[in-house]
């Protein structure tokens, strides 16, 4: 019988330069001071970055379509993180063989083949999945944000079954085991935390926090030295 996991990246919905979508240590400077560091570099160029970086159109409508496409019970368990790698412990421990992912990226390792061998993190845990024969198969849904194409996983498409496909291409009801929503902070800025948890909530479900840390945005309290150190130091 197969079982499902569907994971949601906040970042699906995120449209941010390319630029910044590089690959970063998932630690609590990436997930604040890399945000700094942006808004006063582009400050400086004259832009607010807090009122041009915005979800984008899909988030409004994201929850019902999912729900005409994925059957999503009252015992299906929840989960919140900010480091999508939490998603290869949830599909272990739910038994999960097939990932539905909603991602900018495919987190599939990012090198071929050869990236699988590093520790799990957050680029790589759904090859890792695979590679492991935790799972059967995935099917990935790039945001329409993404600086991605699938061609760029070419050697690990030819190993593992993937699809890359769109909503409109499945059909009937998926059964869900469990959903994941990770909000990946170093490539989604903090001033949409709020927006983030309130699509959490608009599943209209339990949910449990896995790590998460808040982040306290407040670009106004910045000291000069802390400015400084924001613009030279983060990476």
């Amino acid at each position: 019988m197969e079982k499902n996991l569907l994971s949601i990246d906040w970042d699906y919905f995120v449209p941010v330069n390319k630029e910044w979508c590089g690959s970063y240590l998932e630690n609590a400077q990436n997930l604040s001071g890399l945000w700094y560091q942006r808004y006063l570099r582009e400050r400086m160029r004259g832009e607010d970055i807090r009122r041009t970086v915005d979800t984008g159109p899909e988030l409004e409508e994201f929850w019902p379509k999912i729900i005409t496409r994925f059957n999503i019970r009252k015992t299906t368990k929840v989960y919140v993180s900010d480091s999508h790698k939490f998603s290869y412990e949830i599909c272990r421990d739910h038994g999960c063989n097939h990932v539905y992912l909603f991602d900018a990226h495919a987190d599939l390792g990012y090198g071929g083949i050869s990236s699988l061998a590093f520790e799990l993190n957050c680029a790589n845990w759904l090859g890792k999945l695979l590679q492991d024969n935790v799972i059967a198969k995935a099917t990935i849904f790039y945001s329409p944000y993404t600086y991605e194409k699938q061609e760029d996983f070419e050697e690990i498409n030819r190993v593992f079954n993937i699809r890359y496909c769109t909503l409109e291409d499945l059909k009937g009801q998926i059964e869900v085991a469990a959903i994941h929503i990770c909000r990946s902070g170093a490539w989604t800025p903090p001033w949409l935390d709020a927006k983030f948890y309130n699509f959490v909530q608009g599943l209209n479900m339990p949910y449990r926090i896995l790590e998460c840390p808040e982040r306290n945005w407040a670009p106004g309290k910045l000291t000069l030295s802390e400015k400084i150190d924001y613009l030279l130091h983060v990476s």
